[in-house]
């Protein structure tokens, strides 16, 4: 198929990937390299959408061939040299530190070598540490602590994921207090499984950006208070559906949220399992929601203005 003017605009306009979990890329190829028995046929199996649930029993197949450090160095290798082609110029990707640890890896191993991967990557690359909320409060302690050990090296943001109706977020403030006075900043999930009290809880903790966050589009004041505080939602049009975060395509709030004053930023979450890229989702922003050519640079540029590593806001100029 050819290009379309789109498709040529979307490749040269510069943007930041704020959302993706390294874990969330392994797509059929990769999965091939590290398991040669693992078919695409068994892939699309394991990654149906349909439901959270359901989306987290095939990311737990698939971390499960991440079985030594190497692995996770190749996975953030495969992912991260496709991300020139898409125009994507930074990256903050999510590594799941706390299924790492729970997984009773050598986490040092693993992050170190994801970190030279990052380091030597063909974009301006980054990671977020993310602890799991359904694992209690001490494990993701234990997460921030290992986060903010390694603040100066490549980790630049501190998440929690998991599900929001198991462990809401105010269980973790005391954490979340100890992250922001070590001068690390937070970008907790909310707003995903739970509705806008999470987003606001998370708000209210000191979160940086939300990931997620598009329930907050059910409070109007809390949509307001985004606006005014420049509180960046990292939205997921295709995962928000798949997960059954919200009920349909046509239903997902990207619009109402943009058109509120709310910084969005647009990512793909976990483009493997839910077989979608950077250039798919500005094109369903484009497609699907109206979003103009000035519109979808006005997205590109909030995912460089809310961008962590201090450096991320020159690469506009590269």
């Amino acid at each position: 198929m050819e290009p379309t003017g789109l498709d040529t605009f979307l490749r040269e306009l510069p943007k930041a990937e704020l959302h993706v979990h390294l874990e969330g890329t392994l797509d059929a190829a990769v999965l091939a390299e590290l398991d040669p028995s693992v078919t695409a046929v068994e892939v699309n199996e394991r990654y149906q959408p349909g439901s959270f649930d359901r989306f987290i029993e095939g990311f737990k197949w698939a971390v499960g061939h991440l079985r030594t450090p190497d692995d996770y160095a190749l996975a953030a290798r495969r992912y991260l040299e496709k991300l020139p082609a898409q125009g994507v110029r930074y990256v903050e990707m999510t590594l799941a530190a706390g299924v790492v640890v729970w997984r009773k890896q050598d986490f040092a191993a693993v992050y170190d070598a994801v970190a030279r991967e990052c380091r030597r990557a063909p974009v301006d690359a980054w990671l977020v540490l993310d602890a799991v909320r359904h694992f209690g409060e001490e494990h993701v302690e234990s997460v921030a602590r290992l986060a903010v050990e390694r603040a100066g090296d490549r980790v630049v943001a501190f998440g929690i994921g998991g599900d929001e109706r198991i462990a809401p977020a105010g269980r973790f403030a005391s954490t979340f207090a100890f992250v922001r006075e070590h001068g690390l900043p937070l970008v907790p999930h909310a707003g995903e499984t739970a509705g806008a009290d999470s987003v606001r809880a998370c708000v209210e903790m000191g979160a940086r950006r939300i990931g997620h966050g598009v329930r907050a589009v059910e409070d109007a004041s809390l949509v307001a208070e985004l606006a005014r505080r420049g509180v960046a939602l990292e939205v997921c049009i295709t995962s928000n559906v798949a997960t059954g975060a919200v009920p349909s395509l046509d239903a997902h709030p990207v619009r109402r949220l943009f058109d509120a004053g709310v910084p969005v930023v647009i990512n793909t979450d976990d483009p493997a399992l839910f077989r979608t890229s950077m250039m798919d989702e500005y094109k369903l922003a484009a497609e699907r929601f109206g979003f103009t050519r000035e519109e979808l640079a006005a997205v590109a540029a909030n995912g460089l203005r809310h961008a962590l590593a201090p450096r991320a806001r020159a690469v506009t100029e590269s």
